[in-house]
């Protein structure tokens, strides 16, 4: 299973325009991550309409209840 990881970078710093990593699964669109200063937001593959947004503080939440844990590589 390898997963490909696409960055679009317009600016080093998040200020009016979201950050997008569009995501991969075996070559096929699973969706596009958005990430801004307020929030995280998933598009789906298929869906250009209905994204799927959640705060910062309620992502933070599901990490540390749903996330893997493992070590940081430094």
């Amino acid at each position: 299973m390898a997963h490909e990881v696409t960055l679009n970078l317009s600016e080093k710093i998040i200020l009016h325009k979201d950050v997008e990593f569009e995501i991969k699964l075996d070559g096929a669109k699973l969706g596009t991550l958005l990430i801004s200063k307020g929030n995280i937001e998933w598009l789906p593959s298929g869906n250009s309409i209905n994204k799927k947004q959640m705060t910062w503080r309620r992502f933070s939440e599901i990490m540390e209840l749903e996330g893997k844990p493992t070590r940081s590589k430094k």
